[in-house]
């Protein structure tokens, strides 16, 4: 039978599961993904290990967990900035998407550290994962879509893939639910991977002592891959 959400029991569940995530959170700010324990989470909400325990059996479950709530929030900003956008060009949709990704990012670098950084030593992700980290792509690519059905993207083949790059694109296809040529498919990821790489490249500091303005240089580097996915 299900559990009553609006019970005290439930209501104090709900409470303490935010404290675990809240404290792990904290957790992975100071020690990293790799040197969380759900003891290290227990001392400091200072409760027993097995009180953590009855909420998560395990630190990759917790890990899990964590995952999802990031890969869901990048996920709630980027269609709310795809949806908030529908309408006007598709340049303005992908770089108000962008924006978004990179904002979430700035503000949240350890969230984004865990979903797009190292892998954790040790920890495989299970399916449960797989939906929530394909909701901000997913969001980028149907921007993509938008702009080819409306005439403002290129479609003229530039380049010939692999065979094998498209078979893969062929599979890509079929879990985006929308068709994208091979030409827009390529320029889509290369946009969206090249977001990923320019945003841990500042994160990580490995720009540090190049680039002074990391807003600037965002900008720009966003115009000309905007540019380039737009085939101009």
């Amino acid at each position: 039978m299900p559990i009553d959400p609006s019970t005290p029991r439930a209501q104090a569940r709900v409470a303490m599961t935010a404290d675990i995530k809240a404290a792990a959170r904290r957790q992975l700010a100071e020690v990293g993904s790799d040197g969380l324990s759900l003891r290290a989470v227990a001392r400091e909400l200072g409760v027993v290990s097995s009180a953590v325990y009855r909420y998560f059996a395990s630190r990759d479950e917790l890990l899990t967990a964590l995952i999802i709530d990031s890969y869901d929030a990048v996920g709630d900003l980027a269609e709310a900035a795809a949806a908030d956008t529908a309408g006007r060009p598709v340049g303005e949709r992908w770089t108000a998407v962008a924006r978004a990704v990179r904002s979430w990012a700035v503000a949240n670098r350890h969230d984004y550290a865990l979903i797009y950084g190292s892998p954790v030593p040790g920890y495989q992700a299970p399916t449960d994962t797989i939906s929530p980290a394909l909701r901000a792509p997913l969001a980028a690519l149907a921007v993509l879509r938008d702009g080819v059905e409306a005439g403002q993207v290129a479609d003229e083949k530039r380049s010939s893939v692999p065979r094998a790059v498209h078979a893969d694109f062929g599979t890509i296809r079929e879990g985006l639910g929308f068709d994208l040529s091979d030409e827009v498919l390529a320029r889509g990821l290369a946009a969206w991977t090249g977001l990923l790489g320019h945003i841990s490249y500042v994160l990580f500091g490995h720009l540090h002592n190049g680039i002074t303005d990391e807003e600037a240089f965002f900008e720009h580097q966003l115009a000309r891959a905007t540019a380039d996915l737009l085939g101009i």
